[in-house]
């Protein structure tokens, strides 16, 4: 596709995008392979499908905002778990080498619809003084929210969003620099620097391996921390207060 005769394709398939892509296929074919004959006595993929599942179930949704709530909104949090999850795991895979979540389209759009769900969940469940509580503070002097006002909305209405993008996307994009620098040091070490100089390209190769494993850990838990923050964001929402 052209635009007024450009060179330049309006829509193209990067790198990035053929991750997430990637990324969003073997998702499928894990939760179709794990449910696809689903048996009382179930099959190990279907264990660990199941154990999935039930942990964002009971440790996120239920936990953060009940049995009632977190059915509803399970959906949400257990497709904004594994998206992200699957999507940070491709940084530690050989030969994909970049977590898809470490360039700000991806956090963006989920970070979007944590916020639109948090916006829906507050005018469903308080129609009438969703905006007005979150805006308006009860107890306050009346000339102090000229001042207030416009902080509760950045706060609230703004800054949530762009930290939840942000947040994710950062701890992603400097994990795999962290990976490429220390990977850079190891071929050049190994390969390219003098016999006497490479003991240090032993050591970059092992603490390029431990930090892969560090990877690992930081890519569930930064499934699991956005998760429980739109989680979170829901629950402020659904609170009698407003």
């Amino acid at each position: 596709m052209e635009w007024l005769g450009s060179d330049e394709p309006i829509f193209g398939i990067n790198r990035v995008v053929m991750l997430r892509l990637i990324s969003l296929a073997v998702l499928v074919l894990v939760f179709w392979l794990g449910t696809r004959r689903l048996r009382l006595i179930p099959t190990r993929g279907q264990s660990v499908v199941e154990l999935g599942l039930g942990f964002v179930r009971n440790n996120i949704a239920y936990e953060m905002l009940g049995e009632k709530d977190g059915k509803r909104f399970l959906p949400l949090l257990t497709t904004i778990f594994f998206v992200v999850l699957f999507c940070n795991i491709t940084g530690v895979v050989p030969l994909l080498n970049l977590g898809s979540t470490s360039v700000i389209g991806l956090p963006l759009v989920l970070a979007i619809a944590a916020y639109v769900a948090f916006i829906y969940a507050g005018l469903k469940k308080h129609p009438g003084a969703f905006l007005k509580n979150s805006l308006f503070p009860s107890g306050v002097p009346w000339p102090l929210y000229i001042l207030l006002t416009p902080i509760e909305f950045i706060s609230t209405f703004v800054i949530r969003p762009i930290t939840l993008t942000l947040r994710l996307m950062m701890n992603m994009f400097v994990g795999h620099m962290m990976l490429v620098l220390l990977f850079s040091a190891t071929h050049f070490f190994l390969l390219g620097a003098p016999w006497a100089m490479k003991a240090i390209g032993v050591g970059t190769l092992g603490a390029a391996f431990a930090f892969t494993l560090f990877e690992v850990m930081v890519s569930v838990l930064q499934a699991y921390i956005f998760a429980v923050l739109t989680a979170v964001y829901i629950q402020l929402a659904l609170a009698e207060e407003h």
